[in-house]
């Protein structure tokens, strides 16, 4: 039923640790320190990445739910709740670093703007949405009925997206303009720090995939030994 993959998971983490060790020596010492808020603005090579990688844990959440309704699998379901767990975990240090960027370039931790506001509204929903898998709820259709909220919750992520350009928000949109007003050695320090947290977030899903498949084969395990007991 599940399938480990401890090589993938070794390399995976490796990977991780060699580009996250470049990314941070690209951040410190090859990014050119921005003229207007000097030193904070270093804070957006870790907000970007971990805001984008949450993104596409929610679209992870929405396609395995999609899954889990079509073809009853218990993989798929699982595979939601690692996706979710990872994808609040991203989004809450996303509006931390947000929060630290904006007290220096607002004046202020935070504000109801658009863009956070429907983030703080999804990192909720998905919180929800993990608290009411913890509680096992809908007993036998539990599977389905997780399935079905974490394609509905899936409706706040694009209103993340596209909040900056549809409302007045004060956030920037990095990828309104042509060049997302950051100098080359800028962005190369920012598909950096995107594969070095893409290869976390694989790391981390997958090493939670492995344990949830660990338990369910221990828990198959009990059942046999307690069914050959008792006969």
């Amino acid at each position: 039923m599940f399938r480990i993959y401890p090589r993938m998971l070794t390399f995976l983490a490796v990977a991780a640790m060699v580009l996250m060790a470049v990314g941070q020596y690209a951040i410190w010492f090859y990014a050119p320190e921005e003229m207007t808020m000097g030193l904070v603005q270093k804070i957006f090579y870790f907000h970007l990445p971990l805001a984008w990688w949450c993104f596409v844990a929610f679209f992870g959440v929405f396609a395995a739910s999609v899954m889990v309704l079509w073809t009853g699998k218990e993989k798929w379901d699982v595979l939601a709740g690692v996706l979710a767990e990872a994808g609040v975990l991203f989004s809450g240090l996303a509006l931390i670093t947000g929060s630290i960027w904006g007290r220096a370039a607002w004046n202020t931790w935070w504000t109801w703007d658009p863009r956070l506001s429907t983030t703080l509204v999804m990192w909720f929903v998905y919180s929800g949405y993990l608290v009411l898998r913890a509680a096992d709820a809908g007993g036998a259709k539990g599977a389905r009925m997780r399935a079905v909220l974490g394609i509905v919750a899936f409706v706040d992520v694009p209103l993340v997206f596209l909040s900056a350009r549809l409302w007045r928000s004060i956030h920037p949109a990095v990828l309104a303009s042509r060049s997302g007003g950051l100098e080359p050695e800028m962005w190369t320090t920012v598909w950096i720090n995107l594969l070095a947290w893409g290869a976390l977030f694989a790391a981390l899903v997958l090493a939670r995939y492995h344990g949830a498949g660990f338990a369910r084969r221990v828990e198959a395990a009990l059942v046999r030994i307690q069914e050959k007991t008792l006969q």
